[in-house]
Parts: structure tokens; sequence; C-alpha cells
């Protein structure tokens, strides 16, 4: 039963905390930072609400959310093996499943609204491009190819050619920039038709190091079991063996 607990705590806990445990080493490198997706991921802002009733809506919004998590997980087969590239992709598969029948943001869809509404009340460009490092440190992800510093370099050389701080609403600047970027991108190898593709690669990282941890949890839990009078002389399985829909 405590193993059941475990392993069920685990993978329910990923479907809204999954990118909290990826760390550095996981994290794909900074690529683009795209158009935000909207607050929510409905047709419509939710209405103001006050008091209980807000309370209540989003009690009954995360239990939805909950139940039709469970439900996805109860039909997919989930194997337990971070090393196997087709358990990886699996996980990922049923992940995505879930974040799409519950209406949760991908880890790219929440980098996206973090950097829109924290930046959106940002006048230049400088304090602009700070946010988006904060934001990346915060949320773990890795700037391998050196691309934030070069795009700093672009902003110090625009201000120079202009003799001013750039502002957001200076067009004319922004456009010098935004070709300066383009720069960048092309010397890196970044182009924004493969955005798909780098969000593919980070879901594959995540989902990796996901399993890494429901992994390392069975492990912990099956070795607190084995202690007990009861299971003393029990053979433990593999962890691939075993089927979470049993524990659902």
């Amino acid at each position: 039963m405590a193993l059941a607990s475990r392993i069920l705590s685990r993978a329910t806990r990923q479907v809204y905390t999954g990118p909290a445990i990826l760390q550095s080493e996981y994290a794909a490198p900074v690529r683009l930072f795209a158009t935000a997706p909207p607050a929510t991921k409905g047709d419509s802002p939710p209405p103001t609400l006050k008091g209980d009733e807000l309370l209540k809506n989003i009690f009954l919004d995360v239990k939805n959310k909950f139940e039709t998590a469970i439900g996805v997980l109860r039909k997919e087969k989930i194997t337990i093996d971070p090393e196997d590239p087709a358990a990886v992709s699996q996980y990922a598969k049923v992940m995505k499943t879930v974040r799409e029948k519950a209406k949760l943001f991908s880890e790219s869809e929440r980098t996206k609204y973090t950097i829109v509404t924290r930046t959106a009340h940002i006048e230049d460009a400088r304090t602009h491009m700070l946010a988006l490092k904060e934001i990346r440190i915060k949320r773990g992800l890795t700037d391998e190819l050196g691309a934030e510093a070069m795009m700093m370099d672009a902003v110090e050389n625009i201000e120079k050619q202009i003799k001013k701080p750039l502002m957001k609403a200076d067009k004319e600047g922004m456009a010098m920039l935004h070709a300066e970027f383009e720069k960048i991108n092309k010397k890196l190898g970044i182009s924004k038709e493969e955005l798909p593709k780098y969000e593919e690669e980070l879901e594959l990282k995540i989902a990796k190091a996901q399993l890494e941890e429901l992994e390392k949890d069975a492990l912990e839990a099956m070795e607190t079991q084995k202690k007990r009078e009861e299971f003393k002389d029990e053979e433990m399985p593999e962890v691939k063996s075993l089927d979470i829909r049993n524990f659902l």
C-alpha cells in the first residue's frame, strides 16, 4: 500500500509540478522567446469573482483537473524506465494528453506566459532583457549557446548608436534591435520554424527527469516495504515492471 500511494502521489503531482524538478543539467538551452499564450487555456478570461465564490471555483477547477489526470493515467500504460527512450517518449505523450485534456500549460507555454506577464509593463529594452535572464534562472533553464550575452551586447550597441536608452516604444530603434537578434539567431543556427522541435526536446528532457524521480521513489518505497516482517522473504519486482494503472 505504501508503494502504491507513493507512486500515485508522485505521478499525479508531476502533472502540476513536473518542470520544478527539472534541474539545469536536464534543461534545454535558451532559444527564442516567442509570443506568449493567453492567461488561461479557455476561450475567454474568467469573470472577476470575490470571496467564497472565488475559492469555491478554484477548488472545483483543481478537482476537475485532478480527476481528468487520473482518468488518463488509468488508461495509458507508463513504463518507469528513464533509460529507455521509448518509455520516455510514451511518458511524454501521456503527460501531453493529460495537459491537453485538463487544459494545463506545457513548460514552454508556461514560460511564454511568464515572460509576457513579467515584461508587459517594462518600458525599456535593457530592463526587459534583464527580466528575461531572471526568468530563465528561476526556471532552471540554461543558456549553453551564450545567446543571452549576445542579445544584451546588441542592446548596448543600439543604445550607443542612438545615444540614449532604447525604449520598447521606439519603433525605429526596436527594428534595429530585432535585425541584430536575427543575425544572432542565424549565427547560432536558430530558426523560428524549428521552435516545435526545440519544445519537443524540452518535453522529452522533462519526461526523463520525471521518470527518474518516479524510479527513485519506487525503489525507496520497495526498500521500506522489504524491511517489514511480512515482506521480508518476498522478492521485490523490477521498477520497470510496475504498472501504475494497478495503483489507481
